[in-house]
């Protein structure tokens, strides 16, 4: 059997560039450490560590063993925290995961209500991107974590459970002095002529709009890709081309940009919260859950009254 504690102690050593330098992270001395490893090769068959001047190098086999005990190291975590939850140490925490544009428009709402309402309950927020944010529900590092998918990527996650709160629609965002600045709505197919500002390359909205255009019959003329929307926003009010943006990210509009809603076809994308499906949420996590409910049930009959969010 290998030992899980020396296993951990493998990734110290390797985070540390020697053994050495583990023992004085550790406050060991190098000769524990050393015995510990020879002990853990012993239990392996074979050497783990190839010792050189400037340190050490994993063989082929500690390499292995390295990459599972970061998944040891991981789960150990995970449970960690679940305990500290069972305990009664985070009972008055809930923790949350968010993307920007959501993060800067219908979480501060949720955070005003709930925090109206159970003011004893703190709340911390983490805000990535999603792969980042799904291993943070790995990890618990957080406990509910607002998501997005569009209808070609859905997520289908069977260890999660996913609340879908709204749809989130996308729009065309002009300059005041484009030609369509005074119009009401405008189709996908009238843009065929467009320059066109978006996100950076890999990015979500980029997707959604090369799939509109091609549904509308044409390939969008990229003039530039913005790295975020406020940035986007600022090169469309210049008039170098326009922009495609869901709702939730145009919660700070400049001045001298419009918002015109799309019509035909154009791709929205859901915007979901998020928990592993196997965790027993604590109260303070499902009535949180609740009210981003509530919260988003009020962004969406705001939206259908014509008032923008």
């Amino acid at each position: 059997m290998l030992d899980p504690r020396r296993l951990l102690l493998l990734i110290d050593v390797v985070r540390a560039g020697s053994i050495t330098a583990a023992a004085a992270r550790l406050n060991y001395t190098t000769s524990a450490v050393s015995q510990q490893i020879a002990k853990l090769e012993t239990e392996a068959g074979q050497p783990l560590l190839e010792r050189h001047a400037r340190g050490i190098r994993l063989t082929e086999a500690g390499a292995t063993l390295a990459r599972r005990a970061e998944r040891i190291e991981t789960q150990l975590l995970a449970a960690r925290r679940e305990l500290d939850d069972i305990a009664g140490l985070r009972s008055g925490t809930v923790r949350i995961g968010t993307f920007p544009t959501a993060g800067s428009s219908l979480l501060p709402s949720v955070v005003k209500l709930f925090k109206a309402r159970h003011p004893a309950v703190a709340l911390t927020v983490r805000s990535s991107r999603f792969a980042q944010l799904r291993a943070m529900l790995d990890t618990r590092e957080v406990e509910l974590s607002l998501l997005w998918d569009y209808e070609w990527a859905r997520v289908d996650d069977q260890e999660l459970a996913v609340h879908e709160l709204l749809i989130d629609p996308p729009t065309l965002v002009v300059s005041v002095n484009h030609r369509f600045a005074d119009r009401k709505t405008i189709a996908m197919d009238e843009l065929a002529d467009e320059q066109w500002i978006t996100r950076e390359d890999q990015h979500p909205v980029g997707l959604a709009l090369e799939r509109a255009c091609n549904a509308a019959g044409f390939t969008p003329a990229v003039a530039f890709a913005a790295n975020d929307y406020q940035e986007a926003q600022a090169m469309v009010a210049v008039d170098l081309g326009v922009s495609l943006a869901p709702r939730l990210a145009l919660s700070n509009l400049r001045e001298d940009v419009r918002v015109i809603p799309l019509t035909g076809g154009a791709p929205s994308r859901r915007v979901l919260l998020a928990h592993l499906a196997q965790q027993r949420l604590t109260p303070a996590a499902n009535t949180l859950l609740r009210t981003f409910e509530e919260v988003a049930k009020g962004f969406v009959e705001r939206s259908l009254a014509g008032r923008r969010y």
